[in-house]
């Protein structure tokens, strides 16, 4: 068996098959490489291990007991099922063998806070993530993308994670002829009142879910952190004020989805499927509303051509259909004005924040965004006593 070093852990590269057959011959083989170099930490990588029978599988529980820090790496496929299936990595620490893929020339079919989807071919989709190092986020987004297909809710879950050649990780899903809402209403094939008012709909069905106890995060939770850390960016009665009506807002067990725009919504046919699930969380349906509020509006308002960038459609167009959705949600007796202001101050918030962040206060970009949506969240402030509806 071959082996090596690499950051002070002894790397063995068993090939083949590991069976019934070979599994003790293997084993001894181990045991001498791992006495002559006296290791404490250990790594097989699996690259070209074709098979493991029970036989293996047992061996590699023998291992882990004689070497604690113990890992597998670059496992195929067919091979992790069967660990995963019988339980082992939740003992060892087990790495995937990730195909690589390109999607430079691929057409993008949607665009989220994490990550972007290109079209690879007719019935497939690659969602690349933002960050290089994503994989827990990318196993994260598959259990919570499982979660809302079991409670009801039309989304896909990834049947594949991939290496992107330009780097970093994606899923792949399987929509076949899938467009999001922006491309069919920026083709024509959807009427901005058509796509408003089918948005809608699937997302007020989806406020009506309610997740076991405890499986998510509470939107509340995110919202917090974002209006304390405007201490000092906002006057202090506004800033007390925000945060006091973010902790006033009874907590609400129902689902939402938390990135929620015509990027992220996808008609396969007649059917209507929802991506990007990896801020799946419960709460008060104001908190969705405003982060639609950001998506559509906030961000846009900065530069008018980033509509066009992110969404593929104008302004003016994107404008009109936040408020044709808001309409719609509130409905024909609600006070559409007053969810607005609602919506918009916490809308302001993330986007304050976000700024801060990102550009930092002191920066000409941060002084630019603080100046334009600071004076409109301490107006807002002091006009609202509620955000509940």
């Amino acid at each position: 068996m071959r082996y090596g070093k690499q950051d002070e852990r002894l790397v063995l590269y068993p090939e083949g098959r590991l069976t019934s057959n070979n599994a003790e011959s293997v084993w001894q083989e181990i045991s001498r490489i791992i006495g002559s170099g006296g290791q404490g930490a250990l790594t097989l990588d699996c690259e070209k291990l074709e098979y493991v029978s029970s036989a293996g599988l047992r061996l590699f529980i023998r291992l882990k007991k004689t070497v604690p820090d113990m890992e597998l790496v670059n496992v195929s496929s067919e091979i992790y099922d069967i660990l995963e299936m019988t339980g082992l990595t939740e003992m060892i620490t087990t790495r995937k063998s990730y195909r690589t893929i390109s999607v430079e020339g691929c057409d993008v079919i949607g665009r989220g806070a994490n990550g972007n989807v290109y079209r690879i071919d007719r019935e497939t989709v690659v969602k690349v993530f933002l960050a290089p190092e994503s994989l827990d986020e990318i196993h994260r987004e598959r259990e919570l993308a499982r979660t809302a297909l079991i409670m009801g809710v039309p989304t896909a879950i990834p049947y594949d994670v991939v290496r992107i050649e330009s780097g970093g990780y994606g899923s792949v899903f399987e929509l076949i002829e899938a467009n999001s809402f922006s491309n069919l209403i920026a083709s024509g094939r959807l009427t901005i009142g058509e796509a408003a008012k089918k948005s809608i709909d699937l997302l007020k069905e989806m406020h009506t879910l309610v997740p076991k106890a405890d499986t998510l995060p509470r939107m509340k939770d995110r919202m917090l952190p974002r209006a304390q850390r405007l201490r000092g960016t906002v006057s202090d009665p506004a800033h007390e004020k925000l945060v006091s009506l973010i902790e006033a807002v009874p907590d609400d067990p129902h689902l939402l989805h938390g990135d929620y725009h015509i990027n992220n919504i996808l008609q396969q046919k007649d059917e209507l499927m929802l991506i990007d699930m990896d801020t799946l969380c419960t709460g008060h349906p104001i908190f969705e509303l405003a982060l639609m509020r950001c998506a559509y509006r906030g961000f846009t308002e900065m530069d008018h051509a980033e509509a066009m960038h992110y969404f593929g459609i104008s302004y003016d167009s994107v404008r009109e259909f936040w408020r044709l959705s808001l309409e719609e949600y509130i409905g024909a007796s609600g006070d559409v004005e007053t969810a607005e202001k609602k919506a918009e101050l916490l809308s302001c918030m993330r986007l304050l924040d976000h700024a801060v962040r990102k550009f930092g206060k002191d920066s000409e970009t941060g002084k630019k965004w603080i100046s334009h949506f600071a004076p409109r969240l301490e107006e807002l402030a002091e006009e609202i006593d509620e955000l509940t509806f």
